[in-house]
């Protein structure tokens, strides 16, 4: 599955410690069935996933059944590019990985905002 970032160029792994994706291959790739667009590689904070919480989707507790630990500050993950944006509304979008974050996450997130927080720019 070939697919670029947000600079048209391969896309890099996000994160495999734990792994992520909607795919569960470490990358934001996504297709059709990916109604969440988990396109954003984002460096998580302990603010955005209380606030993540607040919006009923809990990423920092532990749930064994689908063999996933939680999340805690400074992981990596492939945020739903809607929920991001809705965080960076909010103030408390968590800067990303833009060599990692998949193009099609510009559907839903301008350019210009993910250059204001992104990590991987020289």
């Amino acid at each position: 599955m070939d697919q670029t970032n947000v600079f048209g160029e391969p896309i890099e792994e996000c994160c495999s410690h734990p792994i992520t994706g909607f795919f569960r291959d470490g990358f934001c790739r996504t297709n059709k069935y990916d109604q969440g667009s988990h396109t954003v590689c984002a460096l998580i904070t302990e603010e955005f996933l209380v606030f993540s919480q607040s919006r009923g989707n809990d990423l920092s507790t532990p749930r064994p059944e689908y063999n996933f630990l939680g999340l805690q500050q400074g992981q990596s993950w492939c945020l739903c590019a809607a929920r991001w944006i809705e965080a960076h509304e909010a103030g408390f979008a968590p800067k990303v990985h833009l060599k990692r974050t998949n193009s099609q996450a510009l559907e839903i997130v301008p350019m210009d905002i993910l250059r204001k927080y992104a990590t991987d720019l020289n």
